[in-house]
């Protein structure tokens, strides 16, 4: 039997000038902040998610059989505006998207015994300045964001600055000054974690040094080609002299990165492989982005949404909460949060959900968050691209995957497909391909089951989006049994409180709201529509649902 979680929930906000509530869920983004630390997160692949034109599918003559899913299948940023406009994520309750990186792949493929691999995935950078012709044009990247920021929605890209990608017959080595070829990291020091390769045939970017090297000849010829040689190193040239900093490897990566801030207002970066890399790179890395961000806000005053720093989320492999502050790096005790990142990805989240009680993990989260990690976030999934032990790989629990990771304290991060329970487990595959197969759009719009899969997500990701405190309120506990809680948020005269109940029964819910509200206030259950009166302290839901949301309707 899969294993429903129930929720019951209360939104009390109190802003000074906020809109009349209507008698449904609703976009509140004009009187609810949007915070980081409580946000809804759409991680997807931008090869595999939508193909919003087709014209772009094949090009570099990427055209060789490749091993099961490890091509370029069609996907782009078309795809992904395609379906803000469709109002997709809207009615998922997703408020930010990251894409996996989109500048320019290696031309050509690689063959490590899992057959021929293109950079679908975006990893394998050739040229940062440019995007990617399969995902899409600058222009295409223009819209995605506009469009998002339309529809409320914030546009997290992917930085790597770790490597470059594999050497292939089309694409050569860069110069030993910007990059080494071995050794290879075997992971048992801080020095074989970061002074090395990640894997075989990966150039690492000497991202330690300080020393002053020439563009990579690659660039240069590329760069005269296109007839843009002359405006990059201009660009280069006045970037240096406002930063003072050595023409290093890793300060010409960061220039070409922070462009992406500066031309089109993308509000962050998921950052790769951070703990490969010096740990004073990524404070580097912010104090650049954030004055990229500054700029093009100074820019683009009409169009700042709010006045949110630059998000920068780090990929720590290995990180987890209990950690807290300090990551062990080879017996290096890493504060990687310290004046560089608002938040790591969380990779114990999936072990919690799976071997502990839902109090322990929530008021365990709640506690860290606001203690140990006050004034940073915690950014947990339980499914990825990369992670070959997801929650529920033959997805048997979407309903439950969907309410331990919404409910959660701290930024959600839905990967593609898990609201529509893509299979991770795709026959023929070899390594984590499977967790990369297309997003199953047929099952979206024909499959009964899968409709109401979605549904669910739909409404607890509306609710997450609404209500900031779930994510990033303090979690308490109201009774054991039944299982309810209220997760608080106030900040800057925004107040928001949420009463949260699990395991209720189907028919008649009997719910105590006495330390809520108040005898006679009318509430609203968003899942199952339906006014609820508070009488004695009780609101009464008679649904078919377990799942319960309620708020005060105004």
């Amino acid at each position: 039997m899969k294993t429903f979680l129930t929720i019951i929930s209360v939104l009390i906000t109190l802003t000074s000038c906020a809109p009349k509530a209507k008698n449904k869920i609703v976009d509140t983004k004009a009187e609810t902040p949007f915070i980081w630390e409580g946000a809804n997160l759409y991680f997807l692949l931008t090869d595999r998610f939508n193909n919003g034109d087709s014209s772009n599918d094949i090009n570099f003559d990427r055209t060789k059989e490749t091993g099961k899913l490890r091509g370029f299948e069609g996907g782009d940023i078309k795809g992904v505006t395609q379906k803000i406009e469709e109002g997709y994520f809207t009615k998922l309750g997703v408020n930010a998207i990251w894409l996996s990186p989109i500048v320019e792949q290696i031309h050509g493929g690689t063959d490590e015994g899992t057959g021929v691999t293109y950079g679908f995935h975006g990893y394998w950078t050739s040229d940062w300045t440019s995007l990617d012709p399969n995902f899409g044009t600058k222009e295409d990247l223009k819209d995605l964001v506009e469009t998002a920021h339309k529809n409320g929605i914030r546009i997290v890209l992917d930085a790597v600055i770790n490597h470059t990608g594999p050497v292939t017959e089309k694409d050569t080595v860069w110069p030993d000054e910007w990059v080494r070829t071995s050794p290879q990291c075997d992971y048992t020091t801080y020095d074989s974690t970061v002074t090395c390769t990640l894997v075989k045939n990966l150039p690492d970017i000497k991202t330690e040094s300080n020393e002053n090297v020439e563009l990579p000849p690659q660039l240069v010829e590329k760069w005269k080609a296109e007839g843009r040689y002359d405006e990059e190193v201009a660009e280069l040239d006045a970037y240096f002299k406002r930063t003072g900093h050595p023409r290093a490897p890793r300060f010409y990566i960061m220039k070409w990165l922070t462009d992406y801030i500066t031309d089109y207002g993308i509000d962050g970066y998921r950052v790769d492989t951070v703990k490969h890399t010096e740990e004073s790179v990524w404070q580097e890395f912010k104090k650049e982005c954030d004055f990229a961000f500054q700029q093009w806000k100074t820019n683009n005053s009409e169009k700042v949404l709010d006045d949110n720093d630059f998000y920068l989320v780090g990929e720590v492999y290995g990180y987890g909460i209990s950690s807290g502050k300090a990551y062990d790096l080879g017996g290096k005790n890493i504060d990687y949060f310290e004046k560089a990142f608002e938040s790591l990805i969380n990779f114990e989240f999936k072990w919690n959900a799976l071997q502990q009680d839902n109090e322990t993990v929530f008021s365990n989260y709640s506690k860290i968050l606001h203690n140990n990690l006050k004034g940073y976030g915690l950014l947990n999934y339980l499914a990825s691209h990369d992670d070959g032990q997801p929650f529920d790989a033959k997805r048997e629990k979407p309903y439950e995957t969907a309410t331990k990771l919404l409910l959660a304290p701290g930024t959600s991060q839905i990967y593609y497909g898990d609201e529509s329970a893509r299979s991770l487990v795709i026959e023929g595959t070899v390594g984590d391909a499977t967790l990369r197969s297309n997003m199953n759009w047929d099952d979206v719009k024909n499959d009964d089951n899968t409709k109401a899969i979605l549904s669910h997500w739909q409404k607890l990701g509306q609710f997450r989006k609404n209500h900031p405190s779930v994510g990033a309120g303090i979690h308490q506990m109201i009774t054991q049994s039944p299982y309810v809680f209220y997760r608080s948020y106030s900040k800057n005269g925004f107040n928001d409180i949420v009463v949260i109940g699990l395991d209720l029964p189907k028919g008649t819910k009997i719910l105590d709201v006495s330390k809520i509200f108040k005898d006679a206030e009318i509430l609203y259950d968003a899942y199952s529509n339906q006014d609820v009166k508070v009488v004695k302290g009780k609101a009464i839901v008679d649904s078919d649902y377990d799942i319960v949301l309620l708020e005060l309707k105004k």
